[in-house]
């Protein structure tokens, strides 16, 4: 990684108004100290096959949690949670029998090639019977856009089908809620919830790469198996019986039975609120669930501020990924060496250059290793629920999902950049490295609601998710950066997703520099990073 002779100069400039005890000397070499040699060393045990994929819940999950103690510790950290560095998030998995056929019609379809149906009702047993099929666009009710695919409709007992992302991809019409940029109307958690919400029996998401992000391997693989969510006094019987996803191409052939045309209907869904009838087509499936009910940990870990200890900045990653699959063949195991133990390792890195400063910055630094954020970013929001520092000492969160391991760059993507001042603060920390701060490179993917920080969002703390970026410092790094990129994104969620010995981590090095940076600044400035009063999130 490049290095700058005047980069002492520049963190006292930074620095200039805040009353820091620490030398810029000592902020420097803290800032040096962070490593990609101990980074990749702890990559490479987090994402071991000893680890089996991190599943919660799991003999990986222990071993994942007694490696971070033993590190957190060793830095001298102190248990975040009281006496504990860990908080119990109580889980349960449902599992369905992959002996499963959804018929539409008189036609079968079969699991994992046309469609993976499941539940999220903790019951051994659900199912829909000769559902009524109706397309209500993008399953969208939004008061705030003037939209809403429901209006009009009585979906009670019935099963309703609906497209990925949400009407801004499809126009790519910045009037037309955020264009391109994905809003949280456009995720598959908000479209089971709002169908959940109108009554109907059953919810189906129809898969595109485009609009999804990614392809059906990832539902494939994602949404079979274990399915993790939270213990619940009504068993989620608020929920829809079944929820699941169908390939395009099945798609096609359903509306093409119904007498429709699948590009026609979906067009129509994108210009103005929209449903119809899927002719007489009637939908049956049968979900049976192994219910297991279990512990999980979220991990935490604090430095203890020398002047505000009560107020906290909080660094977040999710240590949990999709663990190991029998029923494949070859490789079984998902060891989640870029998602995310590249992430649950920068907390380990950063936390180590907080503990070289000689005296510990004015407000705490803590450290949060969440489960189960592979699951629908369970163990956030159960931290967001019950947190362990409340929301108004909770100054800023910085979120780290997925490092960049493609080289160093000039930039810094911000995922949801606009939202908060704590674009400014990164923008003045990316001086150091001759960077310059630009806006998420896939804003269709809406990669601001699908990570942790979105929790603390909804808190109303002003949340951080940045890291990477588009230009490669030289030539050399553009063509590996055209290699690898390929490789990362083949593998996600995918067992090829393991430590390679070829991953240059002088990128990941520069953003947890400047992640350190960032929070660093936070805690030594008087006044908190707020929101822009364009934001949809504020303090509560």
């Amino acid at each position: 990684m490049k290095r700058f002779s005047s980069i002492a100069i520049v963190i006292t400039s930074l620095l200039s108004g805040c009353a820091t005890t620490n030398s810029a000397n000592d902020i420097t070499a803290a800032y040096n100290s962070i490593k990609a040699s101990e980074l990749a060393e702890h990559i490479k045990v987090l994402a071991s096959d000893e680890f089996g994929g991190r599943a919660p819940s799991s003999a990986g999950e222990k071993l994942t949690l007694d490696y971070l103690t033993q590190q957190f510790k060793a830095l001298g950290l102190k248990p975040g949670n009281g006496d504990s560095y860990l908080q119990e998030v109580p889980l349960v998995s449902l599992e369905a029998d992959s002996n499963m056929v959804l018929t539409i019609g008189d036609k079968n379809y079969q699991y994992k090639k046309d469609m993976v149906m499941g539940s999220s009702r903790i019951s051994e047993l659900q199912s829909i019977d000769k559902s009524d099929l109706i397309f209500v666009g993008y399953g969208v009710n939004a008061p705030e856009y003037n939209w809403n695919d429901y209006e009009g409709l009585d979906v009670k007992g019935k099963t309703v089908v609906m497209l990925v992302n949400d009407p801004g991809f499809a126009t790519k019409d910045p009037a037309l809620f955020t264009g391109d940029a994905m809003t949280y109307y456009g995720r598959w958690t908000y479209k089971y919830e709002e169908a959940s919400r109108q009554g109907a029996a059953g919810a189906i998401i129809i898969h595109e790469t485009a609009p999804a992000s990614y392809p059906w391997s990832v539902v494939e693989n994602s949404w079979s198996g274990e399915q993790f969510g939270f213990q619940k006094d009504n068993n989620n019987m608020d929920r829809v019986a079944v929820e699941g996803w169908i390939t395009h191409q099945v798609a096609t052939e359903i509306f093409a039975n119904a007498g429709l045309n699948f590009d026609e209907e979906k067009n129509k869904a994108a210009q103005s609120a929209y449903h119809v009838d899927l002719g007489n087509l009637k939908a049956s499936v049968t979900v049976k669930n192994t219910i297991k009910k279990s512990i999980s940990y979220n991990f935490i870990a604090t430095l203890q501020g020398s002047e505000q200890p009560d107020e906290h900045v909080i660094y977040s990653a999710h240590w949990d990924h999709l663990g190991t699959d029998t029923s494949r063949k070859g490789d079984q195991i998902y060891n989640g060496a870029h998602d995310n133990a590249s992430g649950t390792a920068g907390l380990i890195e950063v936390a180590q250059a907080f503990t070289k400063l000689p005296v510990a910055p004015k407000r705490s630094i803590t450290f949060l290793a969440v489960t189960a954020e592979e699951q629908g970013l369970l163990g956030s929001k159960f931290y967001a629920n019950s947190p362990v520092i409340p929301a108004q000492k909770t100054v800023a969160n910085i979120n780290m999902d997925s490092l960049n391991l493609l080289g160093g760059v000039k930039d810094i993507s911000v995922v949801g950049i606009g939202k908060s001042e704590m674009d400014d603060l990164l923008t003045k920390a990316a001086l150091l490295q001759n960077r310059t701060i630009s806006g998420d490179p896939k804003p269709s993917s809406g990669g601001y609601y699908r990570s942790d920080h979105f929790a603390f969002a909804n808190m109303g703390v002003p949340a951080m998710y940045a890291g990477g970026g588009t230009q490669p410092i030289d030539e050399i790094t553009a063509n590996y950066r055209k290699r690898m990129s390929l490789i990362l994104r083949g593998c996600y969620h995918q067992p090829c997703d393991r430590y390679r010995d070829e991953w240059n981590l002088s990128g990941a090095v520069q953003d947890l520099q400047l992640f350190y940076q960032v929070g660093l600044d936070i805690s030594e400035q008087v006044q908190w990073p707020a929101w822009y009063k364009t934001s949809e999130f504020q303090r509560k």
